[in-house]
C-alpha cells in the first residue's frame, strides 16, 4: 500500500513551492545559446537556452523585454539573469528572465551587477544621501582626463553660461587599470583642499570597457563620501554606471553636466532685468497712492490752520468740563437728599423721642439690664430710671 497518493497538480505545486524557496535559483546569471526565440503578439517573448550537453526553457515578459538594449535572435550567445520556477499546468520549469546581455560582455557585466547590487543594499544609493547643488558656484573641479574632448565641452559650456566662476582641471586617467586610483585620489584631493563648490567627473562615451573605471567600487566609495556635491558625467545617455548612481546628480553626457552645473548667465540676467521693471513699476504705483495721500491730506482743515484744531478741542474740552460739572452736582444733590431721608428716619426711631413724650426706661443699677416687667425685679432691687433729661435711682419694695 502507497502511504499517499498524490494528484498531479499537487506535486507540481508541491515542486514548485520547493523551487521557490530555494534562494540558490533566484538571480541566476546562465550562458548559452538562444534557440527558437519567438516574441508573442502579447510581448512576452519565449525561447531556449542551450549549450552543448543540454538545453533550458525560458520566458521574458513583456515588461522585462522593454528594458532590453539589443535584439534577441536565434544562434546568439548571451548571458541572462533571472529565477527558475515551475508552470505547473504543464510540470515545466523554466528559468524566467529579467535581462540580458550578449555573451561579450558577460563577465564585466555580472561584475557590474554585482557591485550594484552590494552597493544598494548598504544604502549608497538612497536619494537621502544626495547633497543639494549651489545655485550659484563660485569654484568647480572638473575631474576627468585633460586630453579628451569631454573636457572641453565642459570648459567652453562653463565659460559661455556662467564665466563668473573658477574652473580647476585636475587631470586623471579615465580609462585602464591605473584609472579608478587617480579619479578617486582627485576627489578625495579636492574634498581636503576645500578648492571647489561644485566637482564634475566623467568622460566622454566608449565601449564598456571603457568607461569600467566608473564602475570601480574605489570610485563609487570616494563619491558617496566626498562632502562636495558631485556630478556624473559619464559617456553618453544610454550609458550608466556605478558612479552616475552614487553621484548628487547624473547627468546625460558632459556637455549636460556642464549645464546643470551653473546657472545661464544671460537666463539670470533677463530675470534681474524683469525684477528690475517689476520693481520699478510698483514704486511708481505705491508713490501715486502717496501722493493721492498728500493730496486729500493737504485739503484737510486741520491742515490748512493748525489753530483750528487745537480750538476744536478747547470747545470740546469746555464743554466735557460743563458736562462733568453738572454731573457732579446731580450725584451731591442726589447724596444729600439720601442722607437727609436717613437722618430723618433714624431721628423718628430714636428713643429720646420716645422719653420726650413722658415716658421712662427702667434698668437694673448693676447690670443695666431694661426692665420690662415686674417679675424682672424682687423686693430691693436698685432700679435706675431714664428720664428725658434726668437719670434717678430707686429701691424695689
Amino acid at each position: 500500500m502507497y502511504s499517499k497518493t498524490y494528484t498531479v497538480t499537487e506535486l507540481n505545486s508541491y515542486i514548485k513551492r520547493v523551487l521557490d524557496a530555494d534562494n540558490a535559483l533566484a538571480g541566476l546569471y546562465v550562458k548559452g545559446e538562444l534557440s527558437n526565440y519567438k516574441i508573442y503578439p502579447s510581448g512576452h517573448h519565449y525561447f531556449t537556452m542551450k549549450d552543448a550537453d543540454s538545453s533550458l526553457k525560458c520566458v521574458m515578459f513583456k515588461g522585462s523585454s522593454m528594458k532590453l538594449r539589443f535584439l534577441p535572435k536565434s544562434g546568439m550567445s548571451i548571458v541572462a539573469c533571472g529565477k527558475v520556477q515551475v508552470f505547473p499546468r504543464d510540470g515545466l520549469y523554466q528559468l524566467y528572465v529579467s535581462d540580458m546581455i550578449p555573451d561579450g560582455i558577460g563577465e564585466l557585466y555580472l561584475a557590474y551587477e554585482q557591485l550594484k547590487e552590494k552597493l544598494q543594499s548598504e544604502g549608497i544609493f538612497d536619494e537621502r544621501h544626495k547633497k543639494p547643488l549651489p545655485r550659484f558656484p563660485g569654484k568647480i573641479a572638473v575631474i576627468t582626463s585633460p586630453a579628451g574632448a569631454a573636457v572641453q565641452d565642459i570648459l567652453r559650456i562653463l565659460k559661455k553660461r556662467w564665466p563668473l566662476a573658477g574652473v580647476i582641471v585636475m587631470p586623471v586617467r579615465v580609462q585602464g587599470v591605473e584609472a579608478p586610483q587617480e579619479i578617486a585620489k582627485a576627489i578625495r584631493e579636492a574634498n581636503e583642499t576645500k578648492q571647489a563648490d561644485i566637482i564634475i567627473t566623467g568622460r566622454g562615451g566608449g565601449s564598456i570597457e571603457d568607461l569600467w573605471a566608473f564602475n570601480d567600487e574605489k570610485v563609487a566609495r570616494a563619491i558617496f563620501a566626498s562632502d562636495i556635491p558631485i556630478i556624473s558625467a559619464v559617456g553618453h545617455e544610454p550609458d550608466v554606471t556605478i558612479a552616475d548612481f552614487v553621484a548628487d546628480v547624473r547627468a546625460a553626457t558632459p556637455s549636460n553636466a556642464a549645464e546643470i552645473a551653473v546657472p545661464d548667465m544671460m537666463e539670470i540676467y533677463g530675470k534681474l532685468l524683469s525684477a528690475n521693471i517689476r520693481l520699478r513699476q510698483a514704486a511708481a504705483g505705491r508713490l501715486k497712492i502717496y501722493r493721492q495721500r498728500l493730496c486729500d491730506m493737504s485739503g484737510k482743515r486741520v491742515l490748512q490752520n493748525p489753530g483750528n484744531y487745537i480750538n476744536d478741542k478747547r470747545i470740546g474740552l469746555d464743554r466735557g468740563t460743563e458736562k462733568l460739572i453738572a454731573a457732579m452736582q446731580w450725584k451731591v444733590a442726589e447724596s444729600k437728599k439720601r442722607f437727609l431721608s436717613a437722618a430723618a428716619s433714624l431721628d423718628a426711631m430714636s428713643p429720646l423721642k420716645v422719653l420726650g413724650r413722658g415716658y421712662a426706661i427702667a434698668r437694673h443699677a448693676d447690670s443695666d439690664t431694661v426692665i420690662k416687667s415686674a417679675n424682672d425685679v424682687t423686693k430691693g432691687d436698685k432700679i435706675k430710671v431714664r428720664l428725658q433729661k434726668d437719670e434717678i435711682s430707686c429701691v424695689a419694695l
